[in-house]
């Protein structure tokens, strides 16, 4: 007899022997396979998987026997007990199986399986696999088969929470699963300064989250939403005040513009308030003088001078006539010299031509600028204009004739350097 007819035939033999005792146990046996087909894997996969970790034990112990060997061995053993023992072996046979599953699951369970910390971004359209993939590609799990069972196992893939959510290093796929289930976003900070236009703030705030820059726009320019914060399209730049915020990055731009009022409320208590009115001006007008100052210039010390100078005009009803604003009216900040012609301009913003503050901020004025207002320096000085070492600071005077004298040697300076325009 051949050797593949002789392993048939001894094989056919042991499965004829074990098969009226499977029948026998066949209720409890599928009792133990129900268990495994939660796992979404065939009965065969299983056995095949049971099979090799054995088969490893017994490498370990030495044990170099063949498959041949293994089952001519355990045929004799098994037709020498009697049938109580042979049930016995079966069943502890059986209760291995979900022995073995139960400490497999358990290990991708609590087992640390996140290699590292990082900021997860799911996005309201994004599937399940989208998410594996993102995890992936970032090198964040050390097994990705367990996290998706696992997160199949506790309905995860079926209830996906668009957010932030900050993954850290050594987290079980259970924690892991557990935070991103439970929609528990990791705040982000969302930071915006230096801004001189709503396009400008749109754009760096949708950097920061998850909604697009059109949308941000579109609300900006929706009058009937800036009215009921009590604003117009005007002096809507002054109710931005620039600073570092927490928020969730799914928050809607609606929902920013809402938290935005809470925080210029929370900004002008009632001791800016009661300087304000000290001064004579409302909120948005201090922002709109705010915004001028800060055009003006970045330093610090010159900053409540140049305010005091714009007040003492105000006081005395005389026109403003700042440069910045002429900037605006032409729409080109990068305008380094005014051209008389240009002072002609014909727009409300023109303080040449117009008395009076502008229709509001020119840009979104920072703190700095908003507090040198409030706390503008007293003097007699109703002119300046910038030094000729271009140092970024300004030279005051009281009277026109000595700021005529200042303003030659600054434009003396431009023509040596070129600059006409």
């Amino acid at each position: 007899m051949s050797k593949r007819k002789q392993k048939v035939t001894q094989t056919s033999k042991l499965e004829n022997r074990i098969k009226p005792l499977f029948l026998k146990t066949k209720p409890l046996f599928l009792i133990c396979m129900s268990t495994f087909s939660k796992t979404g894997k065939s009965i065969r996969q299983i056995s095949m998987q049971s099979y090799a970790k054995t088969y490893a034990v017994f490498s370990r112990l030495g044990l170099r026997s063949s498959i041949k060997q293994v089952l001519l061995q355990g045929s004799a053993a098994f037709r020498r007990i009697g049938t109580r023992q042979k049930i016995a072996a079966l069943l502890v046979i059986l209760l291995l199986f979900p022995a073995l599953w139960i400490r497999n699951f358990y290990r991708g369970l609590y087992s640390p399986n996140v290699a590292g910390n990082y900021m997860l971004f799911i996005r309201e359209k994004d599937n399940f696999d989208q998410v594996v993939k993102q995890l992936q590609q970032n090198g964040c799990l050390t097994k990705v088969e367990t996290f998706r069972r696992v997160a199949r196992f506790k309905d995860y893939d079926n209830n996906l929470h668009p957010g932030a959510y900050k993954v850290q290093k050594g987290w079980s796929n259970n924690q892991l699963i557990n935070i991103l289930r439970s929609g528990a976003q990791t705040p982000v900070m969302v930071t915006f300064n230096s801004i001189r236009t709503l396009e400008e703030l749109a754009g760096k705030i949708a950097r920061q989250l998850q909604s697009d820059s059109l949308s941000f726009i579109k609300l900006f320019k929706n009058d009937s939403s800036t009215l009921k914060l009590g604003f117009k399209k005007e002096t809507l730049p002054a109710l931005f005040i620039p600073n570092s915020y927490s928020l969730y990055w799914t928050t809607t731009p609606q929902a920013f513009l809402t938290r935005m009022k809470y925080e210029y409320d929370k900004f002008w208590n009632e001791t800016r308030k009661g300087k304000a009115k000290s001064i004579g001006l409302t909120t948005d007008q201090v922002a709109t003088l705010a915004s001028i100052v800060q055009e003006e210039s970045n330093k610090a010390e010159d900053k409540p001078v140049i305010a005091g100078v714009y007040i003492n005009r105000l006081h005395k009803d005389w026109p403003l006539q700042a440069d910045p604003t002429i900037r605006f009216a032409l729409g080109d900040f990068g305008i380094r010299r005014i051209l008389t012609t240009q002072l002609a301009v014909e727009s409300p913003y023109n303080t040449y031509l117009n008395p009076g503050l502008p229709p509001g901020p020119i840009n979104i004025p920072e703190i700095s600028s908003l507090e040198a207002v409030l706390n503008f320096k007293v003097h007699d000085y109703y002119y300046f204009c910038a030094k000729e070492d271009f140092s970024g600071y300004s030279n005051f005077a009281k009277t026109l004739s000595e700021h005529n004298r200042n303003a030659k040697k600054y434009q003396e300076a431009l023509n040596k350097i070129k600059v006409y325009k």
